[in-house]
């Protein structure tokens, strides 16, 4: 039987409560409109009209929900109102879809919890008609026109009355219901772009949360690589010499040689790995302490201009690394130049550093100049590279990093 009635009788109880709830939202609308009018008024109605907006998108998200659930599907979150000045809440798209959907809630809740109330209303109206021995002659009911005053005409109407009642109640609420339930859910729909838009910052935190994961698992690397495997080797080249020197025969000997000197080739391999991976001047003494360390030996001169930027994210602290070193190294090998000037500084969550020579410019990127590799370094971190190298110079490259958490 509640299989059968279950849902009926729910959507029912849903839009009754929806006409009492619609009732209040005509009720809430005159606040709204209170509220508003408020604000250049008072000095508090900036924040009046910011808590209002929110306790009413809190309401709305309530209804969203629970209309979700009755439909069976799953709805992404609302977007919460901004937090600020009443221009950026008057902005939002949030706030007017909130205050677009109150008007149309009350409307379509009234409307709908008024045709709710038939079913039941007829099922009382034929529980009366059974009653009608129990009113005085003067005040027996009436159905469709007639006064029941007696047990014939009190089974007819009593009959279609609950036939009629039943039925409305098995048949109809459900799709009332379910067309209130879908006002709700795309009337407070956000929009395509809100959604885009909300994807690609947890798609950035997710990135960011990533690349943090990755550095901190390079350092972890560079730390076993350099503590671990460089030392062993390290004492397999200590062993290998003091072995070829008390080795008597000299073809052993000759062994042994060969032996420690791949050895130590293997070394400076593995240190020119370690310092790939992540360099250990930076684990050391910071960004500003490594740059200084690559100015002093640079064979050209090189000017520094570096603030200290504070904790960065390893993965923004390497590429900045990279990106100065690439743009020296370049800048001596290719750009003919007598100086090169280094400038690093942080502007609030944006990490910025600048590379200028006084070579003859000219820089091609197709050329393989190393620009390249920069700008795939920097975009993996949503950063941006800017090369200009006039023919004649001077050349100046320009990374972008951002650093906010």
């Amino acid at each position: 039987m509640w299989k059968v009635w279950g849902r009926p009788v729910r959507a029912c109880g849903r839009l009754v409560a929806a006409l009492g709830l619609g009732m209040a939202a005509l009720v809430a609308m005159p606040l709204t409109a209170v509220v508003a009018l408020a604000l250049p008024l008072s000095g508090i109605g900036p924040f009046l009209m910011s808590r209002w907006v929110r306790s009413l998108t809190a309401w709305a998200d309530w209804h969203r929900r629970g209309s979700a659930r009755w439909l069976g599907i799953d709805v992404p979150d609302l977007p919460r109102p901004p937090d600020g000045r009443f221009r950026t809440l008057v902005r939002s798209p949030a706030t007017w879809r909130v205050l677009a959907w109150l008007p149309l809630f009350s409307v379509v809740s009234v409307v709908l919890g008024c045709l709710a109330v038939i079913g039941p209303g007829m099922v009382v109206n034929a529980v009366s008609s059974l009653l009608w021995w129990t009113f005085p002659v003067d005040a027996r009911p009436a159905q469709l026109g007639v006064t029941v005053d007696g047990w014939g005409v009190a089974l007819v109407a009593a009959a279609l009355q609950l036939a009629v009642g039943l039925a409305f109640l098995r048949w109809a609420t459900v799709p009332l219901a379910d067309v209130h339930a879908r006002m709700c859910v795309r009337a407070l729909a956000p929009s395509e772009q809100e959604i885009l838009a909300r994807r690609v910052d947890e798609l950035q935190r997710t990135r960011a949360g990533v690349v943090d994961a990755h550095g901190a698992e390079l350092r972890r690397i560079e730390r076993d690589l350099h503590d671990g495997t460089q030392a062993r080797l390290v004492a397999i080249a200590m062993q290998l010499g003091v072995a070829k020197e008390a080795a008597s025969d000299p073809a052993v000997a000759a062994l042994l040689e060969r032996a420690h000197t791949g050895t130590e080739e293997a070394m400076t391999e593995l240190r020119d790995v370690i310092r790939g991976i992540y360099p250990p001047i930076l684990a050391d003494r910071g960004l500003p302490g490594a740059l200084t360390a690559l100015a002093g030996r640079t064979t050209l001169p090189v000017r520094l201009d570096v603030t200290d930027p504070g904790a960065l994210p390893v993965a923004v602290e390497t590429a900045a690394y990279y990106a100065v070193t690439e743009s020296v190294t370049n800048a001596v090998r290719h750009s003919g130049a007598e100086t090169i000037s280094v400038r690093l500084a942080r502007e609030a969550d944006l990490l910025w550093v600048e590379v200028s020579d006084d070579g003859h410019g000219g820089v091609d990127e197709a050329a393989g100049s190393g620009v390249q590799g920069l700008r795939r370094r920097a975009s993996a971190l949503d950063g941006h590279v800017t090369v200009r190298s006039p023919a004649g110079g001077p050349t100046t490259i320009r990374v972008e990093l951002p650093c906010g958490s």
